[in-house]
């Protein structure tokens, strides 16, 4: 699978959103999450984790705080037989009290700078990557690049309002979608 990798939006994607999680307790990992990721892994796909983490902007934590959640994730997922292979996020947002994160940038999801940053250092043909999320911006973030973006069914979007090559119900249906639109 030269070339190939899956991106995931972070936040009720793999984990319950907490709006602004400040505390690696209070993570908690959607059902399937680990089985899924273990079927990308089992074929050597890289899983990336993209995540907009306007609360460093916003002043509701740190990145050092954010290293922590993170790390506490990757922790409890490999407890689980699962592996992330990476972690980008990006802590702007142009309404900040932060500062130091208040601005436009090009890593903020839409903009694809996060997923160019992964492909440049994981050798991946973004054309032939697939995005997972649950809001439009993850699947015009993939569509940027050329990508393939699927859309993660949640009770509060529109499901007209999205131009996603696949709706899925959760992470493994999206998966399994994957792993199927691979099989030549």
């Amino acid at each position: 699978m030269s070339g190939t990798g899956v991106f995931l939006d972070r936040d009720d994607t793999i984990i319950r959103d907490k709006n602004y999680l400040r505390d690696p307790d209070g993570i908690e990992i959607l059902p399937g999450v680990p089985r899924a990721l273990k079927m990308l892994n089992e074929r050597g796909i890289p899983v990336i984790v993209t995540t907009n983490q306007s609360g460093i902007a916003r002043g509701f934590l740190d990145e050092a705080i954010l290293a922590d959640i993170h790390g506490r994730l990757l922790s409890l997922l490999l407890k689980q037989g699962a592996r992330i292979d990476g972690i980008y996020y990006c802590p702007h947002h142009p309404d900040g009290t932060v500062s130091a994160y208040r601005m436009h940038c090009s890593c903020r999801k839409p903009q694809p700078g996060m997923l160019l940053k992964a492909a440049q250092e994981f050798g991946m043909d973004l054309g032939a990557c697939y995005m997972i999320g649950d809001k439009p911006d993850d699947i015009e973030t993939i569509h940027r690049v050329g990508g393939t973006g699927i859309l993660l069914r949640t009770s509060v979007m529109d499901m007209h309002n999205h131009s996603a090559d696949f709706i899925a119900r959760d992470l493994p249906e999206a998966v399994s979608w994957i792993l199927e639109d691979m099989t030549p």
